[in-house]
């Protein structure tokens, strides 16, 4: 079984301090955390209300939504005999969603929602920082431009998009090699070490991102090595601009939000683009619609396909280099697999059943085993739960 350990990017984050935005405002615009305060380092209250005011604190690009959204039918059931178990012990749903400050949870089996709690606030119109969940979809647009024929295959060079990389350490890394993030170039990834890495430049977009990598010595031959690396995330959203010759907002509009999605989103940016690796802002039922997307390998409701054939399949399959990650998602055996973001972002889906598990959380740590086992435990226990109801 593949293991279950997760690695979430906590300082994908820390490059937005100081960013200003005025995306959105709502009635608790008054408690807003300062701009200047990482999100790593807010209160729980701030975290409840940032995480919900996210692009109203920082800058982002619209993401806009058309005049059709895929439908989905509201089929309550009754969840309240559902429990988990976590060390022997039981716990019923709702120690789950308060230990850790779950604003949205959503279970979804293909276009019918079979359970939808929305707390702190938070509502079936408002928006959510979705963390490293971005990465996920990044990879679906990677995919996307693939069809489109703006990129050959995932075997192309790194260095084909970005010539500035040419005759550094990336020469000869592939586009495939920053899905799978095993590019090979050193990268220290402490998020205690003021010198690491990616306290310097994991917030780093655009040219000077680029400038920082070409300096990076090699340690390992590409496609070898797994090496969680927050700066190369946002390289395959250079990747991805350079590619469509276009922002990656307006790409992915067009590609699932016009076509799918109810409600307008926006994205993160740093250096006036946005973050391949962080911070898409949306409702919880849009979440639910990515999940969705990605279950039908990219197939849009007139059955218009806008990924590659069987490019999910590809996505989801173990790394060389690290059997529980594919291209930017993190895979869970059986099929399975899931967006990840730190403070308990998730998109959990199972493509052979169309179930798909959202949450969208403010939880008192950006990881820790505790909320990993729970998490996990609870995701097995819907799973097993749903299949009693028919």
């Amino acid at each position: 079984m593949v293991e279950r350990t997760r690695i979430v990017v906590a300082t994908l984050v820390l490059c937005l301090t100081g960013v200003s935005g005025a995306a959105r405002t709502d009635d608790h615009a008054e408690a807003l955390p300062e701009r200047a305060t990482s999100p790593l380092f807010w209160t729980q209250q701030e975290r409840i209300v940032g995480f919900r005011n996210f692009d109203a604190i920082y800058d982002t690009r619209l993401v806009d939504n058309g005049a059709d959204h895929l439908p989905l039918n509201d089929d309550p059931r009754d969840f309240a005999a559902l429990t988990y178990e976590v060390n022997g012990i039981a716990y019923p749903l709702d120690h789950y969603l308060e230990t850790f400050f779950v604003a949205g949870f959503l279970v979804a089996r293909g276009n019918d929602i079979l359970l939808e709690r929305y707390r702190l606030g938070h509502s079936q119109t408002s928006r959510w920082v979705s963390f490293s969940v971005a990465k996920s979809v990044t990879s679906l647009l990677i995919g996307a431009a693939i069809r489109d024929g703006y990129i050959e295959s995932v075997d192309e060079g790194v260095t084909d998009y970005l010539p500035r990389l040419k005759g550094g350490s990336y020469e000869g890394a592939t586009i495939r090699n920053l899905l799978q993030m095993a590019s090979g170039v050193a990268w220290n990834e402490s998020y205690t070490d003021p010198a690491s890495d990616v306290a310097l430049a994991g917030g780093l977009n655009g040219l000077a991102l680029v400038t920082y990598l070409a300096k990076l010595p090699r340690t390992a031959a590409a496609g070898t090595r797994f090496n969680y690396n927050t700066g190369e995330t946002n390289l395959a959203g250079s990747v991805l601009r350079a590619a469509i010759g276009n922002n990656a907002a307006s790409y992915l509009a067009a590609k699932m939000w016009r076509p799918l999605m109810e409600h307008p989103a926006t994205w993160s940016t740093t250096s006036d683009v946005e973050l391949g690796g962080c911070c898409i802002h949306a409702t919880l039922r849009d979440y639910a619609r990515i999940g969705l997307f990605a279950a039908r390998g990219g197939v849009l409701p007139d059955g218009t396909p806008t990924l590659p054939k069987g490019w999910m399949q590809e996505s989801t399959k173990g790394s060389p280099s690290y059997p529980g990650y594919g291209y930017l998602w993190w895979l869970w055996g059986d099929g399975q697999y899931a967006a990840n973001g730190i403070f308990g972002q998730l998109i959990w889906i199972d493509p052979r059943h169309e179930l798909v598990i959202v949450t969208q959380s403010a939880a008192p740590a950006a990881t820790s085993p505790r909320q990993s086992a729970h998490r996990n435990a609870l995701v097995d226990a819907v799973q097993r739960y749903i299949t009693t109801m028919d």
